[in-house]
């Protein structure tokens, strides 16, 4: 069996800094498998504070604090 990849991306600036507030920045799309891989949780840290995203039986996804 495959070892799922780890989904990493340092962000040193907000998307769109250093850029004129006309330009918007292009969303990012990432398949929810390539996150979640095997699992059915992940924790995701943002401004200190952890966060689980979480996929339900029904296949639906929810974010808690």
């Amino acid at each position: 069996m495959n070892k799922p990849r780890e989904v990493t991306q340092e962000v040193t600036q907000p998307l769109g800094a250093g850029k004129d507030d006309t330009t918007l920045p292009h969303s990012q799309r990432v398949n929810s498998a390539t996150l979640f891989g095997p699992s059915r949780e992940l924790i995701i840290e943002h401004d200190g504070r952890e966060y689980r995203l979480r996929m339900t039986q029904n296949g639906k996804l929810i974010l808690t604090a």
